[in-house]
């Protein structure tokens, strides 16, 4: 199925705007999507956004997803593997890439100081 992704050419991004909180997230975690034309219903398209956690923000329970996750942190620190409380897990430093299969558990994640991840989530075009 072709994508139908608009067409964008390098623009300066408003930094300061256009945040939301994805569904299930608390409020400290915002979304800024850059382009998508993803159909989680019909499992058709790609998803390229900009995440961002404050200082202190964690979330308390593993995410798993039904497409294709590609994560390059781009600036901060992100602890991976914290519990309910938001304690313990693995740190990671900006430059850190993470590309997951769908069905894979990752998570909970929190982050001390903040940090903004570069993300690409997409469905398998051959269906599998």
């Amino acid at each position: 199925m072709p994508m139908n992704k608009p067409h964008i050419e390098f623009q300066s991004l408003d930094m300061s705007r256009g945040w939301e909180t994805p569904p299930g997230y608390p409020s400290g975690i915002k979304q800024k999507i850059l382009a998508s034309d993803i159909d989680e219903a019909k499992k058709t398209g790609s998803r390229s956004r900009l995440l961002r956690f404050d200082p202190g923000v964690f979330t308390t329970a593993p995410f798993i997803h039904d497409h294709w996750e590609e994560v390059y942190l781009v600036s901060g620190e992100l602890t991976v593997g914290n519990d309910a409380q938001g304690r313990g897990g693995e740190p990671f430093k900006a430059y850190t890439y993470a590309c997951r299969p769908p069905g894979v558990n990752h998570g909970p994640f929190k982050s001390d100081t903040g940090c903004l991840l570069f993300e690409i989530h997409y469905y398998d075009e051959s269906g599998r």
